[in-house]
């Protein structure tokens, strides 16, 4: 029996490429997009150090960040789904790598909150590996979709694998300002790797089009189910993503171990994601699902009790790895057998919107109760508990194809 990723050379049914082709730039453009974005967190203390407006901005910078990513998702998918996903990978990628290099010149505060927040948070609504996954559902055959969306995410883990020690490497060789100017140069293959993901334009089908299509999924349970367990994983994420490399150091380990930590995250997220995708091929998705967010509230309740040690560290970053994107895939594939391929990217983007607004609150919240207790034990509880109730959250999904869009009367 063939492997689900390598019997991928025929020629995609919608593209003149092979879907393995697709398949490869797919995946180089999520661990081009995911890196740099994933490793914001290894920046907070140079920034601290080198400008007086630091603290302050750098939390507001993030958060920001998060939440316009997530804001910018669901257009960025409708514009994708409606007209092609070329030229708003190719914009995304422009956006993301002027905001890489404003971040790395800025001299004030707006300027840091403008680069870091507002360019790289558009720039990834149109560049991540959430379009990654809209171009997979129309161009590649569905019965690879699973496997293909698990090799996307396990690709933009790998990019955090990667990037996690690059940016410890470069930030003590060229300082944060130049670490910033050679991740924006790195992000720039996106734009030509975007013409292997070209996917058509949709016609609209019915009256109403995609308006019709979104207000429909809003009414829709287990859509919504989807949407709200998705906020946890934004929240988890996120807070870890920026204050993990300062919740280590404050802890009295060294700042290489926290920047291990977040490469081991990258490294066990690549068997994770996989591992994901091929389950969700075999076992209900939902059960996937609630699975990860109950192993991620245990995992991180046994973190924080234990003292603060590098293997207790090491071994959080491995454990979280392999959680931590897990979820794209049988939330993506869920959401395509709901609502079918055509409306995908905006339909995940909207469920990334709820992801992204999980994010700018562990990012706001962890930097609040940072600097007004002087813990982040609060953020730390707050983030069990949440796992808890997605966990809950994804056992009554309904996995089968949502009803048609009503037809308005003629």
């Amino acid at each position: 029996m063939k492997h689900p990723i390598s019997d991928m050379s025929q020629t995609s049914p919608k593209s003149p490429l092979p879907a393995s082709a697709i398949l490869v730039a797919g995946c180089l453009v999520a661990l081009l997009s995911f890196g740099p974005r994933s490793v914001m967190g290894a920046f907070q203390l140079p920034v601290f150090s080198s400008r007086s407006w630091g603290a302050e901005s750098f939390s507001i910078a993030l958060a920001a960040q998060n939440l316009l990513w997530g804001v910018g998702q669901p257009f960025a998918g409708a514009l994708a789904d409606r007209f092609g996903s070329k030229y708003v990978l190719v914009a995304g990628a422009l956006l993301y790598a002027a905001g890489l290099a404003l971040m790395g010149q800025a001299q004030t505060a707006i300027g840091f909150d403008l680069g870091a927040g507002v360019l790289i948070g558009f720039g990834l609504s149109g560049a991540s590996f959430n379009l990654v996954l809209g171009s997979f559902a129309k161009l590649l055959p569905p019965e690879k979709l699973s496997i293909a969306f698990g090799a996307a995410t396990a690709a933009g883990s790998f990019g955090q694998f990667l990037f996690s020690p690059l940016a410890g490497g470069l930030i003590e060789r060229f300082g944060w300002e130049g670490a910033c100017l050679i991740f924006a140069a790195l992000i720039l293959p996106i734009v030509p790797l975007s013409l292997a993901l070209a996917s058509p334009p949709a016609a609209l089908i019915h009256r109403g089009g995609q308006g019709a299509t979104f207000r429909h999924a809003l009414a829709h349970k287990s859509y919504m189910l989807l949407v709200a367990g998705f906020f946890t994983c934004g929240f988890q994420l996120a807070f870890i993503t920026v204050h993990f490399q300062r919740y280590i150091v404050e802890s009295g380990l060294s700042p290489q171990i926290g920047y291990w930590a977040i490469a081991l995250v990258g490294v066990f997220n690549i068997f994770g994601s996989l591992l994901s995708g091929w389950l969700g091929m075999r076992m209900p998705r939902r059960y996937i699902l609630s699975g990860i967010y109950l192993s991620r509230a245990v995992a991180t309740a046994l973190f924080i009790a234990l003292p603060a040690s590098p293997s207790s560290a090491l071994l959080f970053g491995a454990v979280t790895g392999l959680l931590w994107l897990s979820t794209v895939p049988p939330t993506s594939s869920l959401i395509g057998q709901m609502f079918g391929a055509r409306n995908l990217s905006m339909l995940y983007g909207f469920a990334f919107f709820s992801h992204q607004l999980g994010g700018f609150l562990g990012v706001l919240l962890g930097g609040f109760f940072r600097q007004s207790t002087g813990s982040y034990l609060p953020v730390w509880l707050l983030s069990i508990a949440l796992g808890v109730i997605s966990a809950l959250l994804n056992l009554p999904i309904v996995e089968a194809q949502a009803a048609p869009v009503a037809q308005p009367a003629e």
